[in-house]
């Protein structure tokens, strides 16, 4: 269990969508609750910002999860999804990650990096170089190792898979 974090503490959160929603499809088959995850990144602080990394397809069926991440109180930053000759496809959001969380921090106190990518590790070191908390939020059986040892905090969702995923919803 969680201990108590100082109410008084500014938090920002960043929601690398694909990493999670990747990861509890392929754990899971289920959707994540976006709104338990944002609930519980802020943990009764002073909410200051949130954003939710998306990719758009052609078809543009996930407007209906945009709108509903924007709800939640969540900015989407939206990437349209980049297709090759011969299928590949790419949405890579990591640039767009680390460059919002730099020039964002000022700002806050704590910054809540939902995603468990080892990419970001170089940005959690340089957040606490500059004294921030860097909190990480992902499922751990899908998180780089160490990317939970240099954060301050990780927060493993698979410990709390009754309210971070969606019930009785499969994943596409």
């Amino acid at each position: 269990m969680q201990q108590p974090k100082p109410k008084e503490q500014r938090v920002e959160v960043l929601i690398d969508v694909q990493n999670l929603y990747h990861s509890a499809k392929n754990l899971y088959h289920a959707k994540v609750n976006y709104g338990e995850v944002l609930k519980n990144a802020v943990s009764g602080r002073k909410f200051i910002r949130a954003f939710g990394y998306v990719v758009r397809t052609k078809t543009g069926e996930e407007a209906p999860f945009f709108d509903a991440l924007a709800k939640l109180g969540i900015e989407t930053r939206v990437r349209d999804l980049q297709e090759w000759y011969g299928g590949a496809k790419k949405a890579d959001w990591d640039v767009g990650i680390v460059i919002d969380a730099i020039r964002t921090a000022p700002g806050v106190d704590v910054v809540v990096l939902c995603s468990g990518d080892g990419d970001f590790i170089p940005l959690v070191e340089y957040l606490k170089n500059q004294g921030k908390r860097v909190e990480v939020m992902a499922f751990g059986r899908t998180t780089s190792s160490i990317i939970k040892e240099v954060a301050d905090e990780f927060i493993d969702l698979d410990d709390g898979v009754s309210k971070f995923l969606l019930k009785n919803l499969k994943a596409n």
